[in-house]
């Protein structure tokens, strides 16, 4: 019994009460410091899984239900905004990698998903759902409801 108490002691999450009554759970993902530029983690907690990236010193979390099939939208390649460029007369010249835009992509159908607002890139007003990331002693977490 003791062992199990113990155990218990040091799981990754724990209940928070909101303002409004709602509780939710914080769910520990890494370490702060722990995940490289462009890593990744899966995160499942009650069902629901969360994909959490780490990008350019920034945190996003986004369900890792894609919008198409309900493939596992997060899980894919991460991989920079392919970006048209254009003639001063408008007309197409080549396609280029955007420098700044990067998309993660589903890997079942390929629909692909700008990494920072979870947005469809082909219908931005799609987007996946975005989950709270905190930073608490140390511990990157994400709150999922």
């Amino acid at each position: 019994m003791a062992q199990q108490q113990s155990e218990r002691s040091f799981l990754p999450h724990f209940i928070i009460k909101q303002m409004d009554g709602a509780s939710m759970t914080e769910v520990f993902v890494a370490k702060e410091g722990e995940m490289a530029n462009g890593d990744r983690r899966i995160i499942s907690h009650e069902g629901v899984e969360v994909g959490v990236f780490f990008w350019e010193e920034k945190y996003y979390a986004y369900s890792n239900i894609c919008l198409h099939q309900g493939g596992p939208a997060c899980e894919g390649l991460l991989i920079h905004q392919v970006e048209d460029v254009l003639r001063p007369d408008r007309s197409f010249k080549q396609q280029k990698f955007s420098e700044t835009d990067i998309n993660f992509v589903c890997p079942w159908h390929g629909y692909e998903y700008d990494l920072k607002t979870g947005s469809v890139v082909a219908d931005p007003a799609r987007r996946l759902k975005p989950f709270p990331i905190h930073i608490r002693d140390g511990n990157v977490n994400v709150d999922i409801k």
